[in-house]
């Protein structure tokens, strides 16, 4: 296998560089991929509720499929608890990290806010404020991010509702993730 000769990346040549940059663009088309394959770890997680954290990301992309959202958001609601096995503790960042390069920016605040939006239906039930996301009030994507939830997410728990299967959404997937919105000011 070809490796580069330099052990500082200060040391590489314009020509050890275009080569890592073909292999680059290699993996990064397999992102779709592994993202799909990522999903498919939910299944069978976080027990207690009448369904799965896969069963429960299918079922709001469903809907918000049914709802007339718009591609991008419907694969953000498939996506949007996908930390839930590796970051537990944010999975909201988690997976808007991984959508940022692929949607608006209005898309990732959503996936980033809303598990603090989320807070609302049930944070009373456990001594919290319910109303943590008011601080975000004045946002432009408040209300994006409440309907989200309200619409979508906090709806998304019912074992009786006809949820699509994963192979609907792999199409939408694919070519989210097969055109980055990359950016430069992104960090």
């Amino acid at each position: 296998m070809r490796q580069v000769a330099f052990t500082q990346m200060a040391d590489g040549t314009a020509e050890e560089y275009t080569f890592l940059a073909e292999l680059e663009a290699r993996h990064v088309e397999g992102t779709a991929d592994r993202v799909l394959a990522h999903l498919r770890l939910l299944d069978g997680s976080v027990g207690g509720y009448q369904i799965d954290r896969l069963q429960h990301c299918l079922q709001t992309a469903s809907r918000a499929q049914r709802d007339g959202a718009e591609e991008e958001m419907v694969v953000a609601a498939l996506l949007h608890d996908l930390g839930d096995l590796l970051a537990p503790e944010n999975h909201s960042a988690f997976a808007a990290a991984v959508l940022r390069p692929y949607v608006s920016e209005r898309t990732h605040w959503v996936v980033q806010h809303h598990g603090l939006f989320q807070g609302y239906y049930y944070y009373h039930h456990l001594g919290l404020d319910r109303d943590l996301r008011e601080r975000y009030r004045d946002h432009p994507h408040f209300a994006a991010c409440a309907d989200f939830c309200k619409r979508w997410d906090q709806a998304a728990f019912d074992p009786d509702y006809d949820t699509l299967p994963l192979e609907a959404f792999e199409p939408a997937v694919h070519r989210l993730f097969a055109k980055p919105r990359w950016n430069a000011d992104w960090d």
